[in-house]
């Protein structure tokens, strides 16, 4: 939503500034520059990036029209869940959550909460290692050091789609400049024709650099931005697992395990203590 309120804002202000100022807005309208330079930017991406890459990017793309998941609500049915994984295990032992971490679609305790069974590779780390935990073969530093570097991996893989737009923005610019020169070389050609029909084809000519400019810094440019910033931001769910699991592992009770993972989230989803409390007492009563 923001994405496309954005945009509007960028062409009222730059269409609507260059009409104010007496330009004609169809001397902008150049479908011939748009074909060079988006052509150019398209094959520049294909050779840039490998199959993996370019699904990741396609895959990415919706996402960026819409609000970001990870809310507070999310993070309470997260830490909710942890609580209530926690608290069975301190109440009946390891084993008794085998079950439910072998098969988490059938479990109960995770049926609660479809929002956080819905993401396949959360749930995939949270029982990859409460399945270490029942295992008892790693102690706390060894499975500390696992979830950092499946945490690194992660987010590298995430802040993929991010750098591949990143580069292509940069690359748009010099595609712009591209389209211009190209327009120069036939204006040059054209010399011999009247004066305004020469005029014409200097303005084409400058729209491609215009377009190459406006396309990086206000359309492409930003999407890269949002995706880098939704990377951060999946990455901090696995964190809040994270550091709640290490926190049962070293002895803490469960309600103190889950305020461990509830400081590290940002503070803008962030629940509130009072906020955790009532949400774990109200889901013990259902």
């Amino acid at each position: 939503m923001f994405v496309i309120v954005g945009y509007v804002v960028i062409l009222a202000a730059v269409i609507g500034g260059f009409a104010l100022a007496g330009g004609h807005v169809g001397s902008l309208i150049q479908p011939v520059e748009l074909i060079m330079i988006g052509g150019a930017t398209l094959g520049a991406f294909v050779v840039a990036n490998d199959g993996k890459s370019i699904k990741a990017v396609l895959k990415a793309l919706p996402s960026l029209f819409k609000g970001s998941p990870y809310s507070k609500a999310l993070y309470l049915d997260l830490l909710s869940l942890l609580f209530e994984i926690l608290a069975k295990v301190r109440k009946e032992g390891l084993m008794s959550i085998e079950g439910d971490i072998e098969n988490p679609e059938a479990s109960a305790i995770f049926g609660k909460y479809p929002t956080i069974l819905h993401d396949h590779h959360a749930v995939e780390f949270l029982t990859d290692y409460l399945r270490m935990m029942v295992g008892g073969n790693l102690n706390a530093f060894e499975i500390e050091a696992l979830m950092d570097t499946e945490i690194d991996t992660h987010h590298h893989e995430a802040e993929a789609p991010g750098h591949a737009v990143a580069k292509l923005a940069d690359g748009l610019p010099a595609f712009g400049i591209v389209a211009a020169v190209m327009g120069v070389v036939h204006t040059m050609e054209s010399v011999g024709i009247p004066p305004a029909e020469l005029g014409k084809l200097i303005a084409a000519a400058l729209v491609g650099t215009f377009l190459g400019i406006l396309l990086s810094y206000g359309f492409v440019g930003p999407l890269a931005t949002v995706l880098e910033t939704k990377a951060a931001e999946s990455t901090k769910m696995y964190q809040c697992m994270k550091v709640t699991l290490l926190a049962s592992m070293s002895g803490y009770a469960p309600q103190v395990a889950i305020e461990f993972g509830r400081k590290v989230l940002y503070s803008t989803e962030r629940p509130s203590f009072k906020e955790l409390e009532d949400e774990v007492k109200n889901r013990k009563g259902k």
